[in-house]
């Protein structure tokens, strides 16, 4: 096993009044050589939306976007007629493919809305542009990882899809609880960022924004010291 702490006070930011944003990865003017990609994943941006504001109409292709609002929502609209609000206990999906259009507002006007964006590399390029959102329920399944989203063809029907051997886990853990998490894929990494709250793995102190990069591992303990929402993301480590 090798493993790395990420600490939330490296990340990248920008402030633009409207948005303030933490990049744990290069991007936009942020660029760190050393943290380009963490295998699959290339973008986990972590934002704050001030009301009444948003990302205006822009494009993508070629890449899996995932959203996961941590307070308030963002309504989405795309080139595909798509018009949706996505909300906290919510997670969206969208396959940009071919390439699509689309634009991400605060639902609200006047509060802030928080959110994380994922990006990661699909495995097949040029698909057809789609799009899904879904509701889990957190509190109920407490002290155990939900599946929110998992690869097409390993999907349950429970979690979203995407066109990528990868598999997203939250859950919320009371203090002092151990849970293992097994690896699902052989040769898959896991970016382990840690919502809220304070965990140990491997006798390392993970505190709230901070990530773990754990590879070459079978599976691994986390320790929760308080009650700790975390999101677990599985990639595959090289390209195909």
């Amino acid at each position: 096993m090798r493993h790395r702490l990420f600490p939330r006070n490296k990340r990248g930011t920008a402030n633009h009044g409207w948005l303030k944003a933490n990049f744990s990865f290069s991007f936009g003017n942020y660029y760190n050589p050393d943290m380009v990609q963490f295998g699959m994943l290339r973008v986990l941006n972590d934002d704050t939306i001030a009301g009444g504001t948003g990302f205006g109409t822009h494009p993508h292709d070629n890449m899996e976007i995932i959203t996961i609002p941590l307070e308030g929502g963002l309504t989405h609209r795309d080139s595909m007629g798509n018009q949706e609000t996505v909300r906290f206990g919510e997670v969206q999906v969208m396959s940009a493919g071919t390439g699509i259009q689309h634009s991400e507002m605060n639902a609200s006007e006047t509060e802030e809305a928080k959110t994380l964006q994922l990006w990661i590399f699909p495995e097949k390029d040029n698909v057809t542009p789609r799009y899904d959102q879904k509701g889990f329920d957190l509190e109920a399944s407490k002290n155990s990882f939900i599946t929110v989203v998992s690869p097409e063809d390993k999907n349950d029907g429970n979690a979203l899809w995407i066109y990528q051997q990868a598999f997203l886990s939250l859950g919320i853990f009371e203090a002092g609880t151990t849970i293992t998490y097994d690896l699902k894929i052989p040769e898959n990494g896991v970016y382990l960022f840690l919502i809220e709250g304070e965990v140990e793995i491997n006798n390392e102190t993970i505190r709230e924004r901070d990530a773990y990069g754990i590879v070459e591992f079978e599976n691994f303990e986390i320790k929760t010291n308080k009650q700790s929402k975390i999101l677990v993301i599985e990639v595959p480590m090289k390209f195909n």
